[in-house]
């Protein structure tokens, strides 16, 4: 099973060729991300889905860091009001660590079908006090279990 959340662009996100910056391209994914997987100030989620179980504040118990990542450009993003379709689920639930996989696509709906790019993201849950790595909580892996598939596939490797 597969998360859709839908990723505005900005203007300032592409570059002088007219498309999405390459960085600019890490900064959909992480805003993708936070909305699946990060409690909103109500304690709801972005989403709607129920992967969001990360209190993402200033002061949280656990951080949640970014120790890989790897994105396969396969199009040029052009500039669209519509928002793009980013598709997240889990290729890996670890003890202490997870690798969120993407699809980047255009607009739910709207014809051809383009996915844009791949990307896998390896997070780890870290303990803020401490500063070491803690384990997945039940109810973390409650809520991401749903989402476990295969891992993404990239092309060239």
């Amino acid at each position: 099973m597969k998360l859709h959340v839908p990723i505005r662009l900005r203007w300032s996100d592409l570059d002088a060729y007219g498309h999405v910056n390459n960085a600019e391209m890490l900064r959909l994914l992480e805003e993708a991300r936070i909305q699946a997987f990060w409690v909103t100030d109500d304690g709801g989620s972005a989403v709607g889905a129920s992967t969001a179980v990360l209190d993402g504040r200033p002061g949280a118990a656990t951080l949640t860091l970014i120790a890989r990542q790897e994105v396969e450009y396969l199009a040029p993003v052009p500039y669209m009001r519509q928002p793009l379709d980013v598709q997240l689920w889990l290729g890996k639930l670890g003890g202490a660590s997870l690798d969120v996989c993407y699809e980047v696509r255009s607009p739910e709906g709207v014809e051809p079908d383009v996915l844009y790019a791949r990307a896998n993201t390896t997070i780890v849950m870290v303990d803020a006090a401490s500063e070491r790595p803690r384990k997945i909580n039940d109810i973390e892996r409650a809520a991401w279990t749903p989402y476990l598939d295969e891992p993404v596939q990239f092309s060239r490797r």
